[in-house]
């Protein structure tokens, strides 16, 4: 790496540098809402008398919708620019947030969780726009930073917010706590649009000739690719009967087959989409500088799927497990406790950038990813002890 692609995140007046720090800000912000509630959960659990299956399913809400919104975010983010679909986003996340905050039932706190999953596609705006600003030698771990600090809001909602909804006082305490990072995020998301820009100067946006799926090179890819949308359909049919009478019973069985002809429809419209997007390039044949296999995609997707999926899981739960395992904690040591989990992403991100960008991508995630394993390994074990 030559002197020129070295970051020192120090030089603000560089505006590459300025527009990392901006960007993992926002990142961190969307972290920080999205799971203001894992820390507070004792406190909801108290002021509404949930069961532990409400608890659970206000967890599983939190998430579910955060695959879709990042197809969707992704796609607006190819057609308008980054710039304004995060000023957007964080906008939007603080009146969520807000309604979170001074819901008056389980069913409200459920349809506003369930809506904050949106905000979980932040991280796509960011990494779009830091690629935007760094050249490829350097790209690994400028992202690295964004999504180490960003990650961090999770961590940060679990040291403060406990402590914060104490200084507020009274039975309140937690909800004025909530809204108040709503309220930040919402601040900075109209900051995001006025300071933030899609490109460096002189650069262009690049947006894709069709929008709604990802050009595949191959007749053999493209059914991979319509195959690889089919879990997450599966997934959020599975969550409308958890949330059915068969489960915590919060929709009917009506509302649950809707949910399931609605996402039968979405899932025939985004392949349709995918078709579009792809068969007349494919009919006309691609040249053979222009190809890749999709299943290096669908290998990706899979390696995001236990890394990141294993972390929101742990991330929304553990505050509530520390405060039910060990009854000498209160709600501010479980959450100190817990954020320790987060804070390793500070160094674990631009880690895992470094050694992309040094060591090569496959190897670098091989090495990730098994230690990702012998860590929930060793994990398993000492809870077990416990």
């Amino acid at each position: 790496m030559s002197n020129n692609d070295r970051i020192n995140l120090f030089t603000i007046s560089d505006p590459k540098i300025k527009t990392l720090h901006i960007t993992w800000i926002a990142f961190f912000l969307t972290f920080m809402v999205w799971f203001n509630h894992a820390p507070l959960l004792v406190f909801i659990k108290e002021a509404f008398d949930l069961t532990s299956q409400q608890i659970k399913a206000l967890m599983i809400l939190n998430v579910a919708l955060t695959i879709p919104a990042r197809i969707l975010i992704g796609i607006l983010v190819d057609k308008i620019g980054p710039r304004k679909v995060y000023s957007a986003l964080l906008v939007t996340s603080g009146f969520i947030c807000l309604g979170f905050a001074f819901a008056q039932s389980y069913q409200q706190l459920a349809l506003l969780r369930f809506l904050m999953g949106f905000v979980g596609a932040g991280f796509v705006i960011g990494i779009r726009m830091v690629g935007e600003w760094f050249p490829h030698k350097s790209v690994g771990i400028a992202e690295g930073i964004y999504g180490g600090w960003g990650n961090f809001g999770s961590a940060a909602s679990a040291m403060l917010l406990p402590t914060l909804a104490m200084l507020y006082g009274g039975e309140n305490g937690w909800r004025y706590a909530i809204a108040t990072t709503g309220i930040v995020a919402g601040l900075y998301g109209i900051f995001y649009y006025r300071v933030a820009r899609n490109t460096p100067k002189g650069s262009t946006y690049f947006k894709p000739k069709k929008h709604g799926g990802l050009e595949v090179t191959s007749r053999r890819d493209l059914y991979l690719y319509l195959l690889m949308n089919i879990p997450m359909y599966i997934a959020l049919g599975v969550l409308s009967w958890k949330l059915s009478p068969s489960g915590v019973a919060l929709i009917s069985s009506d509302v649950m087959h809707a949910i399931w002809i609605v996402l039968a429809l979405l899932f025939a419209y985004q392949s349709h989409k995918i078709w579009h997007v792809n068969h007349e390039h494919l009919a006309q044949g691609v040249p053979q500088r222009d190809r890749y296999k999709f299943r290096q995609v669908a290998i990706l997707n899979w390696a995001y799927f236990v890394t990141f999926g294993s972390e929101l899981a742990v991330v929304s739960m553990l505050p509530l497990f520390f405060l039910e395992t060990f009854n000498s904690l209160d709600p501010v040591k479980a959450g100190l406790l817990a954020s320790g989990f987060a804070v390793m992403n500070l160094v674990a991100r631009p880690t895992g950038g470094w050694f992309s960008d040094n060591f090569g991508r496959r190897k670098s995630l091989l090495i990730l990813i098994g230690g990702l394993g012998l860590g929930y390994r060793r994990s398993q074990g000492k809870i077990a002890a416990t």
